[in-house]
């Protein structure tokens, strides 16, 4: 089983976006299902997404756990 990427607010992450690496912050842990991000999450204690702002544009995504790295990783 593999171990469950966990982040907290204030991560400085990285993500592929479009075929290019983009670069932001974590700003929550999404447990339940919400509007995130101009969207509808589906999310949950054992399935969570983050919501993270790009440096960059400045904008909100939201993203699984596995399409997230640390920054400095």
């Amino acid at each position: 089983m593999a171990e469950e990427k966990k982040f907290r607010q204030g991560d400085e992450v990285e993500w592929k976006t479009h075929g290019t690496t983009t670069s932001g912050t974590v700003e929550e842990k999404i447990t339940e299902d919400t509007e995130a991000a101009g969207r509808t999450v589906r999310a949950s204690e054992d399935d969570p997404q983050y919501r993270v702002v790009s440096d960059k544009s400045g904008r909100d995504a939201v993203h699984k756990p596995d399409a997230l790295r640390r920054a400095s990783d």
